[in-house]
């Protein structure tokens, strides 16, 4: 029997993490209720076949976002060669300790990568074994971080920023870790595809907006404006 798996992110855990609801989460919300209320535990997916078309065109609209090509960023290489979830914490922490020397780099930035990257890492395993994707959706999540990191680093404030987008993500893939411990199905790899993709486009849209010096308001409003689930 297949376990039921709970994504509800509650307003006790963002005020409990000293965090404010804002729009960037609601959209997440709304994907994750929608789209794991169709699991069945029977359910077969006929988008398997079209994995790779699919994030092949989550890419594409990455670059027209942030004028970055993840596929051929020196980032991508990098991190697709790294083995462990530790190899790849390594080199994403090496880039948040290159922020700006007048200030102090923050430990929410480590805390917030390492839950996040293990899960990633378990998925993309995952996913690897059984769609056979070249580059999957968990690497391009992992360069769009490095590359989103890179962009803020110079960036007066924009560790608040950054904090503010990882914590809200961390909450979301928390909940998804439940699906590390069970079979996953056609239907339910799908799902989480889908959802990879959505995070990905909510980290070239931070990019673009921190390249261009918007506030965490502004990038609030642009992530909630510009995803539609």
């Amino acid at each position: 029997m297949r376990r039921s798996i709970s994504v509800t992110i509650s307003r006790t855990e963002h005020e409990a993490a000293g965090l404010p609801l804002s729009p960037i989460h609601h959209p997440l919300l709304a994907l994750s209720t929608q789209a794991m209320s169709q699991i069945r535990p029977d359910a077969s997916s006929s988008s398997s076949s079209n994995f790779q078309s699919v994030l092949n065109a989550a890419l594409d609209a990455y670059e027209k976002k942030t004028k970055n090509k993840l596929l051929t960023h020196p980032l991508a290489a990098q991190l697709q060669s790294c083995d462990s979830p530790t190899a790849i914490l390594s080199v994403l922490t090496d880039i948040t300790q290159q922020f700006d020397r007048r200030r102090r780099s923050d430990e929410r930035l480590t805390n917030w990568l390492n839950p996040t990257i293990n899960v990633l890492y378990t998925f993309s395993s995952t996913l690897g074994q059984g769609v056979g994707l070249v580059f999957s959706p968990a690497n391009a999540i992992f360069s769009g971080i490095g590359v989103l990191l890179l962009a803020a680093k110079d960036v007066d404030a924009s560790q608040d920023v950054l904090v503010g987008i990882f914590v809200r993500i961390e909450c979301f893939f928390k909940r998804l870790e439940s699906y590390t411990e069970v079979q996953p199905t056609a239907a339910m790899t799908d799902v989480i595809v889908k959802i990879m993709i959505e995070v990905l486009s909510i980290l070239a849209i931070a990019t673009r907006e921190i390249k261009q010096g918007r506030s965490s308001e502004k990038i609030y409003e642009e992530t909630s404006r510009e995803e539609q689930y």
